[in-house]
């Protein structure tokens, strides 16, 4: 336990510090649920986006089979030259829970083919459909994971400062307190004994 003079004006404060470790006792370890709660409800939503992602990553490579056996390899090959270029993919920030998580717009245009200079069949231009898709979903999966690296650091921050201050700071502050209380209360017993002591030789004095 750290050493503290025991006196009256250093309880006050000891007291008074006990007080804000609690509140931020409390606050935090609400964090920590709303945290968890949260890290949850994306693991969920990441759950469903990683099984989309599988089911329309099958049919995307089942539309280039259907269009490679329809066309050939090589118009499909000539195909994929005029297929539009994606716009950039712009980046932002989302704050959850004081935790900065990356969210990417997905790309409005391109990925497409450009059937006014290419005629194509329509199982060709499918294919080049359901990529964009497959674009759209992994930019999903990849902030929604990046989301739960980052929710799962600040879980351990908080739980690590919740239990610092549960187990150790709280605990030292109550310590301090009491040691101090005990001090005060044994001297203020030892003045009380001195004062009546005093009182006594002066009462014995006046009667003589």
């Amino acid at each position: 336990m750290e050493r503290i003079n025991p006196t009256r004006m250093n309880l006050i404060q000891v007291k008074g510090r006990t007080r804000t470790a609690t509140r931020g006792y409390t606050i935090l370890k609400r964090k920590r649920e709303a945290l968890v709660l949260e890290f949850l409800k994306l693991l969920k939503e990441s759950g469903k986006d990683r099984d989309y992602l599988y089911k329309i990553l099958q049919q995307a490579y089942k539309n280039v089979a259907i269009s490679s056996a329809y066309v050939g390899n090589f118009e499909l090959e000539s195909a994929s030259n005029y297929i539009r270029e994606l716009e950039p993919i712009q980046m932002s920030i989302k704050n959850i829970m004081g935790v900065k998580i990356p969210s990417a717009s997905k790309p409005s245009k391109g990925g497409t083919m450009d059937l006014g200079i290419l005629s194509t069949s329509i199982a060709v231009d499918d294919i080049s459909n359901s990529f964009r898709e497959v674009v759209g979903t992994v930019l999903d999966v990849a902030q929604r994971e990046q989301g739960l690296k980052r929710l799962v650091i600040e879980v351990e921050k908080t739980k690590r400062r919740v239990n610092a201050l549960d187990y150790i700071v709280i605990p030292g502050l109550k310590a301090q307190a009491k040691y101090i209380a005990l001090h005060l209360e044994e001297l203020d017993r030892d003045t009380f004994s001195a004062l009546k002591h005093v009182k006594k030789k002066i009462s014995s004095k006046e009667q003589h």
